[in-house]
């Protein structure tokens, strides 16, 4: 997949990711099977993804998915889904943060976002009745 990301937004997620870096043996065969993931799921398929969910990609979705992958390859699978919309909010905040990534996935930016990105939602990201007011 080619990157789509600026390099404002490459440096925002790099210094993102070296802030929040914990001293910890992760085995390089958990990161190179999360490689291996990420390396099968070509961007056809993302595509196809997203006709399923009814979003026409464009540079600023693939730059946000591409944001995702790299999270996923250095962290692995999210513990909470709220992590991962902090750190796209900062690392888009020049494009207007949350507004931003809610106008790109209606589905949200987490959980849409991931299914498009072919990775795992983390747990209770999906609950419609999370973090609203009905």
């Amino acid at each position: 997949m080619t990157t789509t990301l600026t390099l404002e937004q490459r440096k925002k997620l790099i210094e993102w990711m070296a802030d929040r870096s914990v001293d910890t043996d992760i085995k390089s065969q958990e990161r190179t099977y999360r490689k291996k993931l990420l390396d099968d799921l070509d961007e056809t398929q993302v595509h196809e993804m997203a006709d399923q969910e009814g979003i026409v990609l464009s540079n600023e979705h693939l730059g946000v998915i591409e944001c995702l992958r790299d999270y996923f390859l250095e962290f692995g699978e999210a513990e909470k889904g709220r992590d991962i919309e902090e750190m796209l909010d900062e690392v888009f905040a020049g494009h207007g943060g949350r507004k931003f990534l809610w106008n790109l996935f209606p589905g949200g930016p987490v959980t849409q976002g991931m299914r498009i990105a072919g990775l795992p939602v983390p747990p209770h990201t999906g609950d419609k009745g999370f973090g609203t007011v009905r």
